[in-house]
């Protein structure tokens, strides 16, 4: 269990060094990027008035349907493409990415990549 808490406190320490940096506005929202080991998730969060304005993931039936399974690259190029349509859609073209505690590789990075083919800027 002490194993646990130390790797969940390394993480937390990570992730508040990635993110006292960034600011999410409403011009320039957050792009938030969560990884688990099946699905996906990304959001376009407003940290001023602390609301999420769009949100997409690979579990929604949306993305879902396209894709053989939610938890690999394939997945997360979907996942950031349609993240960028829907930015489109409310009029949003900058953000500001935040990996968390995730390192820039692999999945994070396709969606990052999917994401600015779509036409975000960051």
């Amino acid at each position: 269990m002490d194993h646990q808490k130390a790797k969940r406190r390394q993480q937390l320490r990570r992730r508040h060094h990635v993110r006292k940096k960034i600011l999410g506005t409403e011009e320039r929202p957050r792009l938030t990027v969560f990884r688990s080991s099946k699905h996906i998730y990304a959001q376009l969060i407003d940290d001023l008035k602390g609301i999420t304005l769009a949100a997409v993931s690979s579990a929604s039936p949306s993305v879902r349907s396209g894709l053989a399974y939610g938890g690999n690259i394939n997945a997360a190029k979907a996942v950031g493409k349609q993240l960028a349509d829907a930015a489109k859609t409310k009029g949003i073209s900058k953000v500001a990415f935040d990996r968390g505690h995730y390192r820039y590789h692999g999945r994070v990075k396709a969606l990052a990549d999917a994401a600015r083919e779509g036409g975000l800027q960051f």
